[in-house]
């Protein structure tokens, strides 16, 4: 939780030019943000990595590095260091304008000190000393470079300019907020004795911080050309880092300074030569790519063509073959439903010894109602004005399914036990008066009626 204020207090130290309100999440990787830093305008990018170990921070320039990896001994965010002064000084107008950099202890003969320094300096908006205006300069970040102990201190502070050379009492008096001059008698004893005053609101000011101002400056006697002395106020957050090492590209490359790691002339030149083999087998593997896909295009094109090739010949035979061939609409009927009313029938005859009913079996009906092939006849049509009557005579179509008929015409298929009964061999029913035992009231009674069945040939 601590690493999360931390990076909101390190977009605060170089606002306006951060991104106060990036999202960080896990799934996103470093290339999505490199992907619009370009189109944004983004310069440099500020990592912090967290580990079981320690707090990392790099320190990347883009598009192609070098990076720079630190590691974090110490650090304090603005709510602690804030929390130990007594009076501070912070408002949002000290953040609409971007810092000025200081750095300190800079000029050492080492590579990697040079490269430090040359990355901090890109990290801020240069300033002209001749056009630069004084009222945009209320803050100051102080980076310093320890020889000895190889550190490097961050330090963010908070810029105050006040006059010198007058009393206690007038400094009061050019105050925003006017003094307590209750047990005064006269305004004298405020300018000239400083009553009422303590001796901690004075500070020591010197020839380190005094200076004379080119320009007017915010706040009342900070006049052109008048002598005022500049106070600084730590605002946080700090940073004590120590440099691990130096990377070519970005976040990725050559290591071009290791504190921890040194390496021999013929180390360097066999990693240098791994990784152009590398590049050279990555760029091998492009072109084979790049190949393929271009193949694949052309092979589907031609199967494309060739396809529609065949189709327009299959649409011409087609044309041809129109007139001999037969209508896809007519179907032939399926001759199953005959056959099983024919086999009910024969059945039924051989059984009762009489022949049936035409209502008994109304597929055999029906097939005597239809048009016979070899008459030129056609089917009457009945009469009457309705449409009732069109329906009803109308010529069933053989692809619909037929509807389970109502009332009387519902065929009923039973088993071969009640078969017996039905046909005469076994009483169907008791006689009238008989109660039937499946009947659910007392004084109902099961009467004869006429069935009409359709057996089924198992």
């Amino acid at each position: 939780m601590n690493i999360h204020q931390l990076i909101t207090d390190m977009r605060k130290l170089m606002e306006p030019f951060t991104a106060r309100s990036l999202q960080v999440r896990k799934k996103n990787l470093l290339k999505d943000f490199v992907a619009v830093a370009g189109p944004l305008g983004v310069t440099h990018f500020l990592i912090f990595t967290k580990s079981s170990a320690s707090v990392n921070f790099k320190m990347a320039r883009l598009p192609r590095g070098p990076t720079l990896t630190f590691k974090v001994h110490q650090y304090s965010l603005v709510k602690d260091v804030v929390s130990s002064l007594k009076r501070h000084r912070m408002h949002a107008q000290q953040f609409t304008h971007h810092p000025l950099l200081v750095l300190n202890n800079f000029g050492g003969d080492g590579m990697h000190i040079k490269l430090m320094a040359t990355m901090f300096q890109n990290m801020f908006p240069t300033i002209n000393v001749y056009k630069v205006r004084l009222n945009t300069i209320k803050r100051c970040v102080l980076i310093s470079y320890n020889p000895e102990t190889h550190m490097v201190s961050i330090r963010h502070y908070s810029i105050k300019v006040v006059p010198v050379g007058m009393s206690r009492g007038m400094k009061k008096l050019l105050q925003e907020k006017f003094p307590n001059m209750s047990r005064f008698d006269d305004i004298s004893e405020l300018l000239m004795k400083g009553a009422n005053l303590s001796e901690s609101e004075a500070e020591p000011d010197g020839d380190h911080n005094i200076t004379e101002l080119p320009q007017v400056y915010s706040g009342r006697g900070n006049l052109k050309a008048q002598q005022s002395a500049i106070r600084l106020t730590e605002i946080g957050p700090r940073m004590t880092l120590e440099l691990v090492k130096i990377e070519e590209g970005l976040c990725s490359g050559e290591v071009m300074y290791h504190s921890f790691v040194q390496k021999s002339k013929e180390d360097l030149q066999e990693i240098i030569q791994r990784r152009e083999k590398r590049q050279k087998l990555k760029e091998e593997r492009r072109k084979k790519q790049e190949a393929d896909i271009r193949r694949k295009k052309a092979e589907r094109e031609q199967h494309k063509r060739k396809s529609l090739a065949g189709m327009k010949r299959k649409r011409q035979l087609e044309g041809e073959g129109e007139e001999d061939a037969e209508d896809p609409g007519i179907e032939e009927k399926a001759p199953s439903d005959q056959s099983d009313a024919d086999s009910d029938r024969e059945y039924y005859k051989l059984e009762v010894g009489v022949e049936p009913d035409d209502d008994l079996f109304p597929t055999h009906g029906k097939r005597k109602r239809e048009k016979s092939p070899q008459s030129g006849r056609k089917q009457k049509r009945a009469k009457g004005p309705g449409k009732a009557a069109s329906k009803k005579h109308a010529r069933p179509d053989p692809n619909k399914k037929k509807p389970l008929h109502r009332g009387r015409k519902q065929p009923v298929r039973i088993s071969s036990k009640l078969r017996g009964s039905v046909l005469g061999t076994k009483p169907a029913f008791r006689g009238k008066g008989h109660r039937d035992p499946g009947s659910k009231g007392k004084g109902q009674t099961q009467r004869k009626r006429k069935i009409k069945l359709s057996f089924a040939k198992k």
